[in-house]
């Protein structure tokens, strides 16, 4: 049975990171404009009311019955508005992998098929996300400056932004990180992990280090759950592995403020579908922060996270999903906000 079950597990997550194409993906010229369509999901689709998610939904008193909410707590997260995205203008606008999000509003996104997608958020006046705006897609360069072709060459996963502009990208099938720099010239090769990754379970996640240092980054293993700290002026040294059930993989990460990391797990299986678990930790890895998404509420292939602090000191949590380039799914971006314990 034991063998059966892990045997299971690795099928499901092969299967929600298949790529099978049913979209045509013709490469874009470098950087072309293009229109966003969003339309609004709700939280929960079988109760669109819903706009919240704690740990343990219905709180239980002495005398045995149900009774109110508890007051918000850091195990609480509010929904700010949830998109499905999807575009008229290109096909190549599927597969988004990770996301980065600058100034409040500002979002990078790459995809798994070698593509960079640019775009601004919109927000309403109660702060809740309402709309993508001023689209802009281009395809990433190898090392030569050309656009990346073929899926074992431009199977990005991992993005990570530093604060001077320059960009990290992870990528799969062949194993490695790749520096670009902000003023838009080539690629060269950065420091990664000496270790073996599966072909299809490498370095999914990946993001900036600042406390660390200003050319600093975190890469960790799809399958494995192990992390590195890496640095452009030096090389990687091993991390913390983070706790997780066999079946979940480590898709995405953030750091935040006060030494606290958010990490990106996920896991599907034909029965229960996409699952996903955004658990927030504090630098010991002590749990101060969990959210956990599953059907009935709204949900796909989750691969990306981004964070914006507020000044107040809660955090607003961005996630989007890869539609593996399949009519069946959705590319999903939702919003959350979530406020630590003082």
């Amino acid at each position: 049975m034991r063998v059966a079950a892990s045997a299971l597990a690795a099928l499901a997550l092969a299967a929600c990171a298949q790529q099978a194409p049913a979209l045509p993906t013709a490469p874009l010229p470098a950087g072309p404009g293009f229109t966003i369509t969003a339309a609004a999901v709700p939280l929960n689709p079988a109760d669109p009311s819903q706009q919240v998610v704690r740990d343990g939904v219905l709180v239980v008193f002495a005398d045995g019955k149900p009774g109110d909410p508890p007051p918000p707590s850091q195990m609480e997260f509010r929904y700010a508005g949830g998109l499905v995205l999807s575009s008229a203008d290109t096909a190549r606008f599927h597969g988004l992998s990770d996301m980065a999000v600058r100034n409040g509003v500002e979002l990078t996104a790459v995809s798994d098929e070698g593509d960079l997608v640019r775009a601004r958020l919109v927000l309403d006046r109660a702060g809740r996300l309402v709309g993508l705006e001023d689209g802009r897609l281009s395809a990433l360069a190898g090392l030569d400056g050309q656009p990346l072709q073929g899926k074992l060459e431009a199977d990005s996963e991992g993005m990570a932004l530093l604060a001077n502009g320059d960009m990290l990208i992870s990528f799969e099938q062949r194993h490695r990180i790749w520096h670009y720099p902000a003023d838009g010239g080539p690629p060269r090769e950065a420091p990664a992990p000496d270790a073996k990754f599966p072909p299809n379970g490498g370095m999914e996640a990946l993001g900036p280090d600042p406390d660390a240092g200003p050319d600093a980054y975190l890469a960790g293993g799809e399958e494995s759950g192990q992390t590195w700290t890496c640095r452009l002026s030096a090389g990687c040294v091993p991390g913390p592995t983070i706790a997780k059930p066999p079946e979940f993989g480590l898709v995405a990460l953030t750091r935040l403020p006060g030494q606290r990391t958010a990490w990106l797990l996920r896991a599907w299986d034909p029965v229960r579908g996409n699952r996903v678990t955004l658990t927030i930790q504090d630098a010991r890895g002590a749990e101060v922060g969990r959210l956990d998404l599953a059907r009935p509420l709204s949900i796909d292939n989750f691969e990306a996270i981004a964070a914006v602090p507020a000044k107040d000191g809660a955090v607003r949590f961005y996630l989007l999903s890869d539609d593996n380039f399949q009519s069946s799914q959705r590319t999903l971006l939702l919003a959350f906000d979530w406020t630590p314990a003082r």
